[in-house]
């Protein structure tokens, strides 16, 4: 099982930025297809950027050209940029982890956006 902790929500004020970070506790973490979902209150959890073990990222389409995911294998760490921060994007957000073995889930970070 991979273990999974989150760091780096916040209150913040829209049009600003956040980086989330996400370490995880297993080998080979290279081979892992990582990635950022999130869940606002009364909304179903939904990806919101993922990086293949080759590096290849994808993004759903409303945080496409703000939001960069990115991952240092050295250091088993994945991390979310988010910029121009909306209201919209207020949710918990979580992280995780895709092997052979399945998925795991971090705890989530609260990520809060004023307007």
């Amino acid at each position: 099982q991979v273990q999974l902790v989150e760091s780096g929500g916040g209150l913040v004020q829209a049009g600003r930025s956040l980086e989330l970070s996400c370490v995880a506790s297993v080998g080979l973490y290279s081979t892992y297809t990582m990635a950022w979902f999130r869940q606002a209150p009364g909304k179903e959890r939904e990806l919101v950027a993922t990086i293949l073990s080759s590096g290849v990222r994808n993004y759903e389409d409303s945080v496409k050209g703000r939001f960069t995911i990115s991952r240092d294998n050295a250091k088993n760490t994945v991390y979310l940029q988010m910029n121009s921060l909306k209201p919209e994007d207020t949710a918990v957000y979580y992280c995780a982890a895709h092997g052979v073995r399945g998925t795991d889930w971090g705890q989530g970070t609260q990520v809060t956006v004023s307007s």
